[in-house]
C-alpha cells in the first residue's frame, strides 16, 4: 500500500470515517463548511491560476468564507489541461514531465518524485489527463473506497471479516495508470486481504483458471465484466462462494443487478467513483439510490450534470470540476439511518461487450473499457463497429492537421496489440475516416 500505510492505523481512520456516516445533517453541514473553507483559502494562497480566477470574479482571500459556493468559477478539463502548471500548488509537477513518467515508469504503481500517485483519466483520445494525489489524500481517499465497498457493515462485521483474510478478485482494465485499479490494488493491500487482478483483456479461458485456483470470496468490477464472470463460474461443478460483489465503473440496472445477486447469491454493492475524485459515491439498494459522501466533496447539479469540489486533494485543488455523468438528487428522509445527500447517477458511458467466433466454435470478447485507451496523436475521437461474428469497423475522426497515414500506422499498431493480448489475431479489422463521430444513443462509443 501507499508508502507502507500502518495497518491499525487504517483501521482507526476507517473506523472515524464510518462515523462521519451517523452524523446528524447539521454536523455534517459544519464538516463539510470547514474542510470546504480551508481548501479555498490553500488554492488562493498557492494556486496562482485559482488566485487570478477567484479575483476575477471578485473573491478574495478576506472574502473566502462568505462567498457562496456558487459564486466560484467552475472548471472543466479543457482549462485544466490548459491551466495545468499553474492550477497545481507544487510548482515542481508540469503536465509534460507527468506525460513523459506516464510513459516511462517502470510500472503502474511507481510513486512519482517520491511522493504522488499519478492517475490518467481513461479518455478516449488525445493526450491523457492527470489527477496527482499526494500521501494524505490517497489515503483519505483509500478509506473512503474501503468504507464504500463495505458499506452497511458495522466496525465489528469489518474486523471480523478482515481477521478472515478475505481473497478478493479485482476485474477490470488494469493495463495502465487507471485509478480506479491502482486504488483497490492498494486499498486490497492495505487491509493485508489475498487478491488476484483479472485484465478485461484477458482471454476467457484464464479466466475460468484464475477462478479455480484462487476462488475468491470478494469479486470487485465492471458489471459487464462480472456478469462475463457470472456465466463462466455457473458451469462450474463447485459454484464460488461470495461474500460480496462491488460493481463499479459502469452503469449498474436493477434487472444486471438482480442477475449478479440470484449468481451469486449476495449482495452487490454499487460503487461510483471518478479519477478526480475516486471515492465519491456508494448505493448499497437499487431503491435507496446513490449515497454521495459529503464528507469528502462537495457536490452540486446544474442543468442536471455534476460538478465536483474533492475537499482533500491540495495538491491538484479541483473546484466546481464539471463531470459530464447526470445526477438528479433525492430528498433525504427524515428517519434515515445517514443523513449523507442522496442522488440518481445516469453515467454518460453505456457500452457494449463485442463478442467474436473463434475458429474452434468457442467466443471471445472485447470489453469497451479495452478500447478505450487508445492516445494517438491526431486522433480526435473513435468509433468501434462489430460487421460480422469475426470483424469489424473503426471510424476514426482525426484533427485538421494530422497526417492520416501516421495515423492509420499508429491505429493498427495498437488495435494488432489489443486482438492479440485476446488471443484473437484471426479477426479482421478496418479503418475509415469520417468527418465527424456521433455516439449511438444506445451503446455510446462502442457497439
Amino acid at each position: 500500500m501507499a508508502a507502507g500505510v500502518n495497518y491499525f492505523r487504517l483501521l482507526w481512520n476507517l473506523y472515524r470515517q464510518k462515523r462521519n456516516a451517523g452524523m446528524t445533517k447539521q454536523q455534517i453541514g459544519r464538516l463539510q463548511k470547514k474542510k470546504l473553507e480551508k481548501l479555498l483559502l490553500f488554492a488562493y494562497d498557492y494556486s496562482p491560476y485559482y488566485r487570478k480566477a477567484f479575483e476575477a470574479k471578485g473573491i478574495t482571500r478576506e472574502n473566502i468564507k462568505t462567498t457562496p459556493l456558487e459564486r466560484f468559477p467552475v472548471l472543466d478539463k479543457g482549462i485544466l489541461m490548459e491551466h495545468f502548471d499553474e492550477l497545481v500548488t507544487d510548482r515542481s509537477l508540469k503536465q509534460e514531465e507527468l506525460l513523459s513518467f506516464d510513459k516511462t515508469a517502470k510500472d503502474d504503481g511507481e510513486i512519482y518524485l517520491g511522493k504522488y500517485h499519478v492517475v490518467h483519466s481513461s479518455g478516449s483520445t488525445g493526450t491523457p489527463r492527470y489527477f496527482v494525489y499526494d500521501r494524505a489524500a490517497w489515503e483519505q481517499m483509500l478509506i473512503g473506497i474501503i468504507r464504500g465497498a463495505l458499506w452497511g457493515m458495522s466496525m465489528g462485521a469489518v474486523l471480523k471479516l478482515l481477521a478472515e483474510k478475505p481473497r478478493i478478485l479485482y476485474i477490470a482494465a488494469t493495463d495502465g495508470r487507471y485509478g480506479g485499479a491502482m486504488a483497490v490494488g492498494d486499498g486490497i493491500r492495505g487491509v493485508r486481504a489475498e487478491q488476484r487482478f483479472l485484465d478485461i483483456n484477458t482471454p476467457l479461458a484464464r479466466w475460468s483458471e484464475t477462478v479455480r485456483e484462487f476462488r475468491p470470496n470478494i469479486i470487485i468490477g465492471f458489471p459487464s465484466a462480472v456478469k462475463i464472470l457470472a456465466e463462466l463460474t455457473g458451469r462450474e461443478k463447485e459454484p464460488l462462494h461470495v461474500r460480496r460483489v462491488i460493481s463499479c465503473g459502469e452503469p449498474l440496472s436493477n434487472g444486471l443487478r438482480k442477475f449478479l445477486e440470484n449468481a451469486f447469491h449476495t449482495e452487490v454493492i454499487n460503487f461510483y467513483g471518478a479519477s478526480e475524485s475516486l471515492a465519491l459515491e456508494v448505493e448499497q439498494r437499487a431503491d435507496e439510490g446513490m449515497t454521495l459522501f459529503d464528507d469528502l466533496n462537495v457536490i452540486e447539479v446544474i442543468d442536471g450534470e455534476m460538478y465536483v469540489t474533492c475537499l482533500y486533494n491540495f495538491t491538484q485543488p479541483l473546484i466546481r470540476y464539471h463531470i459530464s455523468d447526470k445526477l438528479v438528487l433525492r430528498e433525504t428522509k427524515a428517519d434515515a439511518e445517514c443523513f449523507f445527500t442522496k442522488a440518481d447517477v445516469l453515467l454518460c458511458r453505456n457500452e457494449d461487450v463485442l463478442w467474436f467466433e473463434k475458429p474452434d466454435g468457442s467466443k471471445e470478447c472485447l470489453h469497451p473499457l479495452s478500447m478505450e485507451g487508445f492516445c494517438v496523436e491526431g486522433l480526435r475521437d473513435y468509433q468501434f463497429c462489430q460487421t460480422s461474428k469475426t470483424s469489424f469497423e473503426m471510424l476514426a475522426e482525426t484533427e485538421e492537421s494530422a497526417e492520416r497515414v501516421q495515423v492509420t500506422e499508429e491505429i493498427r499498431r495498437q488495435v494488432r496489440k489489443l486482438l492479440a493480448d485476446k488471443e484473437l489475431g484471426e479477426i479482421q479489422f478496418s479503418i475509415r475516416f469520417v468527418e465527424h463521430i456521433t455516439p449511438d444513443q444506445h451503446t455510446g462509443k462502442n457497439h
